[in-house]
Parts: structure tokens; C-alpha cells; sequence
């Protein structure tokens, strides 16, 4: 097997190069197309044109009308800035008229699908309606203007509707054209707007990306009657015909369906268009002026209709009827070029289907006339142009006259407008059609030239090309594209300074191409550039903008980036508030929320993988199970959501091996599978996924098929990325990877001659500069190294070491993926070291080498916590292995490590669930590995700082700073400061229920990471004073030793290599004691005991099984320690038992001979438990006392759900009340039955310092947080104790069961109820190791009693003494079981 297999006790990341899960997100799809194709979230590891296909906006598939007509009206209303103006006081007395004179549109060509022959604008107001002049635009004239004179009615109020119109004739017009703009305002305004030259400001429509006629600046005046008189428009007149009526209405609603159709490609509204078109030529005869339009429109959609059904018999029709529409325009009429234009289009797309050469000479004449008699700036002349050129070169492009890019090969005279290149844009994000992407870049390049260099389309333009390069190189790997791409994008930006409406979505598109090339070339400027770019984009983004959720995102992915790539902290957290940000501004309900539940989800995952916080991970799983639910069956990103699921469900499988979660993501990866047939972008990722899980599996399960369907899978992944695709050779090291591992388990050199040489491609396909080619040197080294091992070729093993070197030396310092790179030449050496053998190079001793790169590994700052716990974790067990001189030292880091990684872990329970995934023992062993080497003192040192972490640190943020206080200014503020933050932090994030919203358990878990933050920044500043250098830092022995002045501690450690005692003395050195036992035989020995208490007690409570344990007790550890107890402690004196792991659950205090005139350890000593020296010290400060003493005593007979009654709590209070000394002396308060609910509990807790429970005790081994004293209501947990400061109270009583027992799985955490009041500052507590009986309680209070306050005064420090005294009192009662006479002990002063 190869070494690289992670040992028992090292979950190492994924080997370096290796293709990672990818989790897949989207963006808001309702951008503008210059937005749309610019701002795109820079995912981790995730291809930018599977990106841009999300947020490309589908077209709004509308339901086809009935063939109706009526056109229905538009309503609109225009943008209008905010400026004070009141119609009442507005006089225009004196004024016989008020005309407006000019008219001036900006932009109406924007949008437009087909050539228009002029623009013109009405003018509705009291009933009567006015026109302008039908006026051409040049190709680029960006404004339109009427210098024409339409009187207005005078009064202010009088409302106007202007209406601006697109016309496809300049002869005789048949119908309204196309209506781009109607607004109604008042006279009194538009003559407001007039004077101030504020102009009418437009919005873009729903449903279209870019809309005609941006603004509108009407100039009206006040004039006498008789001036100008004569220019007044005519009026428009109703038709009084019905015949024409019924034409006007046929005509709009052909034009409204043809343009609808090439939205939607709805073949309903083009069969309607047709209909349409058919009655108004219908209705047309021979000798009408409106006849020639009529035949073109007909012809214009039945060309569309041969294009769309690629139907070449009927091209004959729609050629026909252009010819007529032709003959009836003879030359010199002002439609006949764009009627010749059509036709020789027509004429060429016969050609291409036929061959008739006829044709196409035909269409040139055609073609030659139209370039002859028009502008060469006219829209007629510059699409003829095109359309000859793409003729000559025989590449002609689907197209008609009026519609670019969708019906046919026809060349267009118009390039693509910007819905249509987005509409052919989408079709080449839904399936990977090179040819189509290709055509989708020329057509950009055709509509630059098209457009010049000052046109306001060609910005937006560039940009787009910019982002379908993009999309080119991230499908074929050539790098030439992205470049252009980001030069595209620079020159962009320059166009659009400061102020610029799109400046902002340029900075976004701008940034992802430096991202993405980043991601190809590692370039860190790049990366650097394209934060800052993010940064100033969402500063323009203001809080409101519709746009700002994208701009959060797009920020927070690039952070994300440079986190994976430097790891530093702040850039993920920052990832994360931003994620959370953009979450807030999708509410419940949102279409869009599902975005960044994924994206916020992501970016938890990542938290999770490098600090363990199983908070984040858990929330993680909940984003993304609710982004799967609001992306139902047919939902377009319901494979995605499946992905980053089962990716999440995988990680929690590797920290918690639950099999659960890795069947499920197995079953969910399977499931995105489905949803992604072949042909699908982004299959092969769903491929790569699938395998992973399923090797992971094998890995856990052996199940052979499980790895041989994931090599298939790889395989095919493999396939679909041929060469040239970016991720070429991530497929390659996957493949490489799986089949190492089936060599390893099948010994077939052929798996491994072909993994070796796919690792050699994957490398051929990463040279120097390549930001991956680290990966591939690494994963080299591993398949080699692997090779060595079962070939034993040194070569191998040379060449995986030299290939490790060249790695780290490619690195940059702060590259987290030097711990992999480091831990991986430590397993090298390793292999040179039990080989025999030298390494290349230097010649260097093998196994130094080796532990010098563990440690370097623990040390890299920017690996993560969790994996540099890891590492140093790997170095104890390898220094153990081999009994390196390092050994001590890896343990001291890996307990460093441990605390900080615990420090940062927001709630308490999710602490202690982070522990049961580290050596349990860690602690004990390094304290044995210090008593190795003789120093005493240090494995004391150790045991305090490796132990009791959970408490360790809760107490941290109680420490008492008065003497700093009082040093005033500086000293002062900062104490406030280390105060409050220490507040904030001790209301840790697990008071909250399950059914709190999870967005606000995050941001809570977020505000608690910040908080810790500021909190080690405020002790780095107490530490600065004088007298504080040691501020919170683990505590020396010197300072440790205090905590043995009222008596000796016997710190009783348990590792593998032995068994000992130590005892510690107020002013003396410690003494080691070896005991007679090792581990094996101690937790045997705990195990008779639990099995014996849990039996029935015999005949008058003799236990023979129970008193064999209690002897082997005293014989193998009790008894040795009192043999060295002698000169140091008299007898009937107070000894303290610190006891760690196994130790902790076994009753010391009853241990001895149990024979007639043996010994027992309570005939020599009282004896007393504590779960540190540091809880011990704590518990020995002084406390201000003021009479009366407030005394509670809590009792609860028959709590929530209890079946049966506690028929002695009652009786139990009322003898602890008459046994207490009377006022002045105690205040005494009784709280039973339903008064005693959880919160009369706690208040109780709070307000009194003296305290008596009587009540149902349960340990909860799983979550020993959730022990508690079962009350009326709810249970009083252990957590609700913790987050209470109980440092002034003395004493407390807990006549409960299992009290005063931790938790198999943690035990050196000592977390139960009485260590829990104790670290929460209770002096004196006496709890239960086991279950009690009522007898035995009332007995032992009352006992207890008498003599703790018998003398009518209280104090704390006698309960041990007292319970000593009251467990002997007992003693001589044959007739009570022995279980019950020493279930009792105290913890504390």
C-alpha cells in the first residue's frame, strides 16, 4: 500500500492537481446584454462559459394570440427627474398659442430587427392628432430631429400623447410601422421641461435587452396666432373607409407577430404574421397605393417561413412576390433599393439550395444597382455591401432583411441587433457547437464594422465580443482568445470614463477575464487587478441598484480565489459577508434566491474544508438543499444544485463517516448525470463527480466495482475534453489517480504504466509558468512514489523527490499548497529511510529531512488550521514511530493548533463535536512523551494546556482585570474593550434553537469569527503591559504549583506507553510515580466497574464483583500514590485527584483493601476531584460575602414527561431548610413543583450563591451539552449553565443522578454538570457518579448537614470534610449497597 495513504489520523485534502468537485453557480439573468455578457461570477475551479449560459436571459416564450384586429395599446411612462412644479400656479394669460417646434430622439435605431425606411412622431391631444415628415437616418447618426411646428392647446392642464414611430416605407405608408415610444404629459410640463432642457429619459422595455429611443427632448414655445401660422402640420384625418381600416389593422399586426417570432421563435405567431400579411394583400387591388407594401411584407414573412423550414420548393413564392412589390417600385421610387435588396437575398438563398447559376448573377445586378444609387452611409447600402461580400466568399448567413442571424444562410444587411446576437449567444451556451460559436464572433466582427468608431452600439459590441472569446478559450484552451478578450475588454472600459452608465458592468467583465487567466497562468496581478476592478464596480452599484446582489458575488468569487491561492483568512470571511449580503437582498420568495443560497453555500464549504467548523458545513448542506428545492424537475440549473449538494454531502461523509451522506451524493451526482446527456457542456464535469464519489467509496467499502466504474466514468470525462480543452490534463491526473489506486489493490502494472504516463501527460500539458504545474509535479511524485514501492526502482523514488523539489520551489511562500507539497516530501524521505537509501542532492539524513519538512507543514500560516492540525499530527505519529528527538515539540504544535483551530469554532457544542475527530489521548500522551525525557514540569505544562479546552477557553473571556484597570487611561479603555468583546463572545451562537432561520445562524457564526479576531488583538495589547506578558497564555508549572497549597493534586495520566502518576506540592519539585498497570488492564478495570454498578446490589448490599474492582483499584493505582504521600501529607489531611482519560471514570475515592483491618484511602485522606490545576486556582479566589447568604434550593417531583414521582424532593427541601442556620445568617428560598419551571431555574442560578437541586439527573453521552436537571417545562441544560457567570457563588449541592460523569468519546473535556457549575465559578460543588436511590439521598443530606452547618455558620471550603464525614457516617450501615455509599464526591475548594 502506498504511503500516501492517509493514515488513520490524517483526513489529508485531496492530492494536489487532482480535478476537485466542483461546486457550479449562476448569476441574475435580467441584465441588459452588455451586462449580461459582462458581469459573470468567477467561480473556483468552474468554467467561465458554463457561467455566462446562466446568466444569459432566455427569451420570454410568449403564448401565440389569436388572430385578431386590434393592435393593443402601449402605455409608458417615461423616466422623469424629480423637479417641483405645480400646474395651478402655471398662467400662460397673453398667450394666443403654445407649439412645440422641435423634436429630437436619441438612439432609435437601438434594438431595431430590420432596416427602417425613416422615423416620425405624433402628436395626440384634444381629439385631434398631428404627424412630423417621415425622416431617414444615416447609420450613424445617433439623433434624429423635427424642426416642424404642432400647435398645443394653451391651458397647462391639457394633456398631450406623443407617440415616436418607426416606418418601413418612405413611399406611401400601409399602417403605423412599428411604435417605439408613447408617453402622455402635460402642456404645463413639457413646457417646464422645455425651458430647463430636460429631457423625457426612457427605461428599457420588459423583456428586451436593449430598447429604441433612449430619450426624448421635446422644445416647446409660447407664440401669438398669427406667427408662423402657415407652418402648421397637417392634421391627421380618421379614415373614413372601412376597407382601409381593416388594411391599416392587418398590416400592425402582421409586423407585431413577424417581430414576436424573431424573438420567440414561436412558428404560431409566424403562421399569424403570414395571415396577416395575406388579408391586407387581399384587401390591396391592382391599382392601390398601398399594394407594393403590401406584396413585400407578404414576401418578407413567407421568406422567413422557407427559411425556417428549410423548405426550398417554396422559396418560388416569396421570390414571386418580391418581384411584383418590385415592379410596382420603378426606379427613382424611394423603396425600390431595399425592395431589390430583399430580392437578390431571396435569389441567393435559391441559389445556394439549387445551384442555379441564373440566380445568382441575377441577385448581383440586383445587388450592383443598390450600391450604385445609394449612400454609402445609408443602412440600404451598407447591408448590400455585406451581403455581396459574403457572397463572394461563399459564406452566406442565415438571414432576411430584418432579421439577422436566425431564418437561413442569407447575408444580412443589418448586423445582428443585440437581442439576436444574444439569442444565438444562448443557443451556443446550451450545447457546445463550435461552428455556431464561431459564427457567433464573426457576426460581432461583422456588426464592428458595420458600426464606427463613434457609434454608441460599438462599446457595447466590443464588449460582447470580449465575452464570447471568453467562452471560445474556456472550450478550446487557446489562450490568443482570452487575451484578446481581456484587450477587448480594457479598450471597452476606456470608452466609458467615470460617470459612464455601463463603466460599471465593463469593470466586471474586465475582472473575470483577468480572473479566469489567472486561474490558467497565475499571474498575481491579475488576480490583484481583478479585485480591485470588482471593488469599483460594486461601489457604483449602490445599495437599491438591481445589480448590486451581482456585484457582491462577483467580489466575494474572486476573494474566494485569492484565499485558495494565498489563504488568507480575511479574504474568505470577506467572500462570505459579501455572499450573505447578496443572500439579504433575495428574500424568501425571490425568483432568484436559489443563486445565492449556492453561492453562500460554496463559500461555507470552503470555511469548512480549512478551519473544520461543523457549523459551516451544516449550513452548507441546508443552503443547498434549499437552492434544490426552489429548482423543481425541468428547472435549467437542477443539475447543478445536485453537484454542489452531493459535493457537500461528501465532504460531511470524509469528517463524519456517515455512509448515509456518501450514498446520497453518489445517488444526487447520478441524478445531475441523467439531466446531462451526451452533448451537454457540462457532462464531463457530472462524469468527473460521479467517478470521485464512487472511489471514495471504494476506498471505504473495497468494493470493486464501485472502482472500476469510476475509472470508466474518468475515461469518458477524459474523452470529452480533447485536446486543446483547458481541462485536459485535470482529467488526465484524475484518471492517473484512480488507476493508481487500482494497482494498489490489484497489483495489474499495467494500471500503473498507464497512470505513470497520463501524470506525464497532465505535465507536458502544464510547463513552466502554468499556475497548476506544482499539481502535476506532486501528482507525479505520488504515482512514482507508489511505483517505488512495489518495484522498488530508486529511480522512481529520485524522480518523485526531485519532482517534489521542483514543486516547492515553483510555490510562492505564502502558496497553502506547500503543507501538501511539504507532508509529501516527508513521506518520500520516510520511504529513503526505511529503504536504506540516500536521496538526490545533498546528502542529508533521511529521517531529519523528514520531520523537518512534517514541521515545516504544520507551519505553513496559510494551509488552514485543520489541515495544519492534521500535518502535525502525521509528524507526532511518525516522530513516535521512530522515537525522533522531535516528538515532544510535534506534540506542543499540535496542541497550539488545536486550541487556535478550537478558539474559532462559534458554538460549544460544535466544539466538542470537533474533538471527537482528534486523538483522543493527545494530551496524556504528549505529558507521557515529556515524562519520558524526565521533565516533570513540562508534561504538567502539556496536560493543563491540552486538556479541559472547551472550559479553557469559556473562562478566557471571564478573567478578571482589576489591578490592570486601575492603571487608568490606556490601560482602562482597553480593559472596557477586552469586556465587552469577551460579553459578546460568551452568548455564543448555540443558544439558538433548531427552528432559528439559518441565514441568522450564520451571520451570527460570522459575527463571532470577527469578534475572536478583535479579542486576540485586545490581549496582544493587555500582554504589552508590564506584569502581563502571560496574559491567557497557557500557564507556566511554576504558576500551576499555587494550585497545591491547601494540599497535594495527584494527576493520575494514562497513555499507551505507561501508566503515572504525578504528584504536585505547594513549594516542592513534583514526584513521577510509574503505576503497576497499563492502559489495557485500567480500562478493563473501568469496565468491571460500570458492569457491577449497573447490577442489582446482593444480600445486604454486599457487592463482591464491585469490591474487586475497588481493591484492583487501590492495589494499581491508589496505593502507589499514597506509598509517596506519606512525608508530604498527614493523615486525616485533604488530597486532590486530577485524574485524565481513563482515570476520570473510576471512583478513587473509594478505592482499598475492603477486608476486615485493610486499608482504605478515606481512612488516610479526604479526598476531593478536580478537572485542572487551572480550574482548581480559579476556584481558591476570594469572594465577597454580605449577610444573609442566599441560599436555593431547586427541587422538581415529577418534571416534563416524567411517568412517575420523585415522592422525596419535597421532604429532601424542607430537611436541607430545617438543617440550614436561620436568619440574619442564610436567606433561604424553596422553588418545587410547577413553580420550578427552567427559567424560575435559572433565576434562581442567577440570584442566589448557595444552591440545592433535588430533582431527575440525565447524562447525555452524545451530547453531553444537553445534560441536564430536568425541570417542570424543559430540561436546565448544561449549555444554559455555561453561558452564566456564577463567579461569585460558593457552593452547590446536586441530588441528582449521573452528575458528576463525562463523556467516553472526550473524557479529558470533563464535561458533565458539576464540572460545568465549577467552571462557571461555583467554589464547592457535590455531585453523582452514578445513579442514586431516595434513601440513600436523604440519609447523606441529612448527614451532610449536620455537619457542614451544624455550628450554625457556612463555609464553602468544609463540603469535602462534610461529605467525608457523612459517607463514613454511613459506612456502618451493612444494609445499604455499597454502589450507594461512595456514588457522592466533591469537586473543587
Amino acid at each position: 500500500m502506498s504511503s500516501f495513504v492517509p493514515d488513520p489520523l490524517d483526513d489529508c485534502p485531496p492530492p494536489l492537481g487532482e480535478e476537485p468537485s466542483r461546486p457550479e453557480h449562476l448569476q441574475d439573468p435580467n441584465l441588459a446584454i452588455n451586462e449580461m455578457l459582462q458581469i459573470v461570477i468567477n467561480t473556483i475551479l468552474a468554467t467561465l462559459f458554463r457561467i455566462i449560459a446562466l446568466l444569459f436571459r432566455s427569451a420570454t416564450r410568449s403564448v401565440p394570440d389569436q388572430l385578431d384586429h386590434t393592435i393593443p395599446p402601449l402605455i409608458e411612462e417615461p423616466s422623469r427627474p424629480e423637479h417641483p412644479h405645480d400646474l395651478g400656479e402655471t398662467h400662460l394669460s397673453g398667450v394666443q398659442e403654445v407649439a412645440i417646434t422641435a423634436v429630437r430622439a436619441t438612439g432609435v435605431i437601438l434594438g431595431l430587427r430590420r432596416i427602417p425606411a425613416g422615423f416620425y412622431v405624433t402628436v395626440q391631444t384634444d381629439g385631434a392628432e398631428w404627424q412630423t415628415s417621415n425622416t431617414a437616418v444615416h447609420v450613424d447618426q445617433a439623433v434624429v430631429e423635427w424642426n416642424e411646428y404642432i400647435p398645443l392647446p394653451s391651458e397647462a392642464s391639457s394633456k398631450v400623447r406623443l407617440s415616436v414611430c418607426a416606418s418601413f416605407e418612405l413611399g406611401p405608408m400601409l399602417g403605423h410601422g412599428e411604435l417605439l415610444r408613447t408617453f402622455e404629459i402635460s402642456v404645463g410640463e413639457l413646457l417646464d421641461r422645455s425651458e430647463k432642457s430636460l429631457p423625457i429619459i426612457f427605461e428599457r422595455k420588459q423583456e428586451e435587452v436593449v430598447s429604441s429611443c433612449t430619450l426624448l427632448l421635446v422644445i416647446v414655445e409660447q407664440r401669438h396666432f398669427h406667427e408662423n401660422a402657415a407652418a402648421v402640420l397637417r392634421l391627421v384625418t380618421p379614415s373614413k373607409s372601412c376597407d382601409m381600416d381593416a388594411l391599416i389593422l392587418r398590416t400592425d399586426a402582421g409586423h407585431r407577430l413577424l417581430a414576436r417570432y424573431r424573438r420567440t421563435q414561436n412558428n404560431s405567431d409566424l403562421d399569424q404574421s403570414i395571415k396577416h400579411f395575406k388579408r391586407a394583400s387581399d384587401l390591396c387591388p391592382m391599382d392601390h397605393l398601398g399594394r407594393p407594401a403590401a406584396l413585400f411584407n407578404l414576401a418578407a414573412a413567407k421568406f422567413v417561413s422557407c427559411q425556417t423550414s428549410g423548405s426550398y420548393p417554396d422559396l418560388d413564392n416569396p421570390i414571386s412576390l418580391f418581384q411584383d412589390a418590385l415592379d410596382l417600385r420603378p426606379t427613382g421610387h424611394p423603396d425600390r433599393p431595399v425592395t431589390q435588396l430583399h430580392l437578390a437575398m431571396a435569389l441567393l438563398y435559391r441559389f445556394e439550395q439549387g445551384g442555379c447559376q441564373i440566380d445568382a448573377d441575377a441577385a448581383e445586378e440586383l445587388l450592383n444597382e443598390v450600391l450604385s444609387v445609394c449612400h454609402a452611409n445609408n443602412h440600404v447600402h451598407r447591408a448590400a455591401l455585406l451581403v455581396t461580400e459574403a457572397s463572394a466568399l461563399h459564406c452566406a448567413i442565415s438571414t432576411d432583411a430584418n432579421h439577422v442571424g436566425t431564418e437561413g444562410p442569407s447575408a444580412p444587411m443589418l448586423p445582428c441587433s443585440p437581442d439576436e446576437l444574444f439569442h444565438r449567444a444562448n443557443l451556443c451556451l446550451q450545447r457546445d457547437d463550435p461552428r455556431a460559436l464561431d459564427e457567433v464572433i464573426s457576426l460581432h466582427h461583422d456588426a464592428l464594422e458595420y458600426y464606427s468608431e463613434i457609434h454608441a452600439l460599438r462599446g457595447q459590441l466590443l464588449c460582447n465580443l470580449g465575452v464570447m472569446l471568453d467562452i471560445r478559450f474556456q472550450r478550446r484552451g487557446n489562450i490568443q482568445d482570452l487575451n484578446k478578450a481581456i484587450a477587448l475588454h480594457r479598450k471597452t472600459l476606456a470608452m466609458r470614463p467615470a460617470g459612464h452608465p455601463d463603466r460599471s458592468s465593463s469593470l466586471n467583465s474586465l475582472a473575470n477575464g483577468l480572473c479566469t487567466r489567472f486561474k490558467h497562468q497565475g499571474h498575481d496581478k491579475d488576480l490583484d487587478d481583478a479585485i480591485t476592478f470588482h471593488k469599483e464596480a460594486l461601489t457604483l452599484y449602490l445599495v437599491g441598484h438591481p445589480s448590486r446582489s451581482l456585484s457582491l458575488n462577483n467580489l466575494a468569487e474572486d476573494l474566494s480565489t485569492r484565499f485558495e491561492y494565498r489563504g488568507n483568512d480575511q479574504d474568505l470571511d470577506g467572500a462570505i459577508a459579501l455572499h450573505r449580503e447578496a443572500l439579504a437582498l433575495f428574500p424568501i420568495g425571490h425568483p432568484h434566491r436559489h443563486m445565492s443560497l449556492n453561492n453562500l453555500a460554496k463559500g461555507l464549504a470552503i470555511r469548512f474544508e480549512h478551519r473544520g467548523n461543523d457549523q459551516d458545513l451544516d449550513e452548507a448542506i441546508t443552503f443547498h438543499r434549499e437552492a434544490l428545492d426552489l429548482r423543481p424537475v425541468g428547472h435549467p440549473d437542477r443539475s447543478m444544485s445536485f453537484n454542489n449538494l452531493a459535493n457537500v454531502l461528501s465532504l460531511r461523509f470524509d469528517h463524519r463517516g456517515n455512509n448515509q451522506d456518501l450514498d446520497e451524493a453518489i445517488a444526487l451526482h447520478r441524478e445531475a448525470l441523467a439531466v446531462r446527456p451526451v452533448g451537454h457542456p457540462d457532462r464531463s464535469l457530472s462524469l468527473h463527480n460521479l467517478g470521485n464519489g464512487l472511489s471514495i467509496r471504494f476506498m471505504h467499502r473495497s468494493d470493486d466495482q464501485d472502482l472500476d466504474e469510476a475509472i470508466a466514468l474518468q475515461m469518458e470525462a477524459l474523452a470529452l475534453r480533447p485536446v486543446g480543452h483547458p481541462d485536459r490534463s485535470g482529467s488526465f491526473d484524475n484518471l492517473a489517480s484512480r488507476l493508481s489506486t487500482r494497482f494498489e489493490h490489484r497489483s495489474n502494472d499495467q494500471d500503473l504504466g498507464e497512470a505513470i504516463a497520463l501524470s506525464r501527460e497532465a505535465l507536458v500539458l502544464r510547463p513552466v509558468g502554468h499556475l497548476y504545474r506544482p499539481d502535476s509535479l506532486h501528482n507525479l511524485a505520488a504515482t512514482l512514489c507508489t511505483s517505488f514501492e512495489h518495484q522498488g526502482s530508486v529511480r522512481d523514488l529520485n524522480e518523485s523527490l526531485e519532482n517534489l523539489r521542483c514543486a516547492l520551489a515553483l510555490l510562492t511562500q505564502h502558496d497553502p499548497r506547500r503543507l501538501t507539497v511539504h507532508r509529501s516530501l516527508a513521506t518520500v524521505y520516510l520511504l529513503f529511510h526505511r529503504s536504506g537509501l540516500h536521496g538526490t542532492g545533498e546528502c542529508v539524513d533521511s529521517l531529519n529531512a523528514a520531520m523537518h519538512h512534517l514541521r515545516a507543514a504544520a507551519h505553513v500560516v496559510t494551509g488552514g488550521l485543520l489541515f495544519r492540525l492534521r500535518a502535525s499530527l502525521r509528524w507526532v505519529h511518525h516522530a513516535n514511530e521512530h522515537t525522533h528527538g522531535t516528538e515532544l515539540e510535534a506534540y506542543a504544535t499540535s496542541m497550539e493548533l488545536l486550541d487556535a483551530y478550537m478558539s474559532v469554532t462559534a458554538s460549544v457544542s460544535s466544539r466538542h463535536n470537533a474533538m471527537k475527530d482528534f486523538p483522543r489521548t493527545l494530551a496524556v500522551d504528549a505529558a507521557s512523551c515529556a515524562l519520558r525525557s524526565g521533565d516533570v514540569c513540562r508534561a504538567v505544562e502539556l496536560l493543563e494546556q491540552g486538556r479541559t479546552l472547551i472550559w479553557t477557553q469559556m473562562t478566557r473571556l471571564r478573567t478578571p482585570l482589576d489591578s490592570l484597570e486601575k492603571r487608568g487611561g490606556h490601560a482602562e479603555a482597553l480593559v472596557k474593550k477586552f469586556r465587552d468583546i469577551s460579553s459578546l463572545l460568551h452568548k455564543s451562537p448555540a443558544e439558538y434553537r433548531a427552528e432559528t432561520p439559518r441565514v441568522n445562524v450564520e451571520a451570527e457564526a460570522t459575527r463571532y469569527t470577527r469578534l475572536v479576531k478583535e479579542w486576540n488583538k485586545a490581549v496582544e495589547e493587555i500582554r504589552k503591559f508590564e506584569g502581563f506578558s502571560r496574559f491567557l497564555l497557557p500557564p507556566s508549572f511554576s504558576e500551576l504549583q499555587d494550585a497545591a497549597r491547601d494540599g497535594p493534586i495527584i494527576i493520575l495520566v494514562a497513555s499507551k506507553s505507561s501508566c503515572d502518576a504525578i504528584i504536585i506540592l505547594h513549594k516542592q519539585p513534583p514526584i513521577s510515580v510509574q503505576l503497576p498497570t497499563n492502559l489495557e488492564k485500567l480500562v478493563r478495570l473501568v469496565a468491571a466497574l460500570q458492569h457491577t454498578i449497573r447490577k442489582e446490589a446482593g444480600p445486604k448490599g454486599a457487592q463482591p464483583e464491585l469490591i474487586k474492582a475497588l481493591r484492583k483499584l487501590w492495589d494499581d493505582v491508589v496505593r502507589p500514590v499514597v506509598d509517596n504521600l506519606g512525608g508530604f501529607a498527614r493523615r486525616g489531611s485533604r488530597i486532590w485527584w486530577c485524574p485524565t482519560w481513563a482515570f476520570s471514570f473510576l471512583p478513587l475515592h473509594a478505592a482499598g483493601e475492603y477486608r476486615e483491618h485493610g486499608k482504605s484511602l478515606s481512612q488516610l485522606y479526604v479526598s476531593s476531584y478536580t478537572p485542572s490545576l487551572t480550574a482548581l486556582l480559579r476556584a481558591r479566589r476570594s469572594h465577597e460575602r454580605s449577610l444573609p447568604l442566599p441560599f436555593a434550593a431547586v427541587g422538581q417531583n415529577r418534571p416534563e414527561g416524567a411517568s412517575l414521582t420523585l415522592d422525596c424532593v419535597e421532604p429532601e427541601l424542607e430537611l436541607v431548610r430545617s438543617l440550614l442556620p436561620p436568619p440574619p445568617t442564610v436567606s433561604f428560598t424553596k422553588i418545587t413543583s410547577v413553580d420550578a419551571t427552567k427559567s424560575r431555574a435559572l433565576c434562581a442560578l442567577r440570584d442566589n450563591t448557595w444552591l440545592h437541586f433535588a430533582c431527575h439527573g440525565t447524562q447525555k453521552h452524545d451530547e453531553p451539552f444537553k445534560s441536564a436537571f430536568l425541570m417542570r417545562d424543559q430540561p436546565l441544560s448544561l449549555l444554559d449553565i455555561t453561558q452564566m457567570d456564577l463567579s461569585r457563588h460558593e457552593f452547590a449541592f446536586l441530588s441528582a443522578c449521573e452528575t458528576a460523569v463525562g463523556t467516553p468519546n472526550t473524557p479529558d473535556e470533563v464535561v458533565h454538570l458539576a464540572a460545568g457549575l465549577q467552571f462557571a465559578g461555583v467554589t464547592s460543588v457535590v455531585g453523582t457518579l452514578w445513579r442514586v436511590n431516595d434513601t440513600t439521598v436523604q440519609r447523606l443530606v441529612e448527614a451532610f448537614y449536620r455537619n457542614f452547618c451544624g455550628d450554625g455558620t457556612m463555609n464553602s471550603k468544609r463540603a469535602a470534610r462534610s461529605l467525608h464525614r457523612a459517607v463514613q457516617s454511613l459506612a456502618c450501615d451493612k444494609d445499604m449497597p455499597l454502589d450507594q455509599r461512595i456514588v457522592f464526591m466533591h469537586i473543587g475548594v
